[in-house]
């Protein structure tokens, strides 16, 4: 894992798994999906996660999600067709931020094609300052 990716041993734990289609659309020149695409695939759970939560990612919110930082380290190729398995960790909250971890699979193969990271934080949109994290996205990651 990078260093972003890194959590201390027995510091994260589950939050959601989704599963996405890869789309034709998703591969680049190469004929493997574009690393950008893994970026989307994190955030795509990411929303998920909140929304399963009751938090609608909307730009008029009174506080809203950030991601500070995002890392992916890309092990092996994906290809289409394949449907991408991404788990999604959380880590202990701070006052206004939690750290989150992914994995990428494909189904039907337990190797990890992907990992990443992205440190989340809660703000309010029109000072742009952190605000404390929401208390049920506290209870989630606790």
């Amino acid at each position: 894992m990078t260093e972003l990716a890194k959590a201390p041993e027995g510091a994260r734990h589950l939050l959601i798994t989704s599963r996405m289609s890869v789309r034709w659309g998703d591969m680049d020149a190469y004929g493997h999906v574009n690393n950008t695409v893994y970026f989307r695939y994190m955030e795509q759970v990411r929303v998920e996660w909140l929304e399963q939560m009751g938090s609608v990612v909307r730009p008029d919110n009174a506080v809203a999600p950030v991601i500070i930082n995002a890392a992916c380290t890309f092990l092996m190729p994906v290809n289409y067709p394949a449907t991408v398995i991404i788990r999604m960790y959380g880590g202990e909250p701070g006052r206004s931020s939690v750290m989150t971890w992914y994995e990428l699979s494909i189904e039907g193969d337990e190797r990890l094609y992907a990992e990443g990271s992205a440190k989340v934080v809660w703000m309010n949109p029109q000072t742009g300052k952190s605000v404390p994290l929401p208390e049920v996205v506290r209870a989630a990651v606790c």
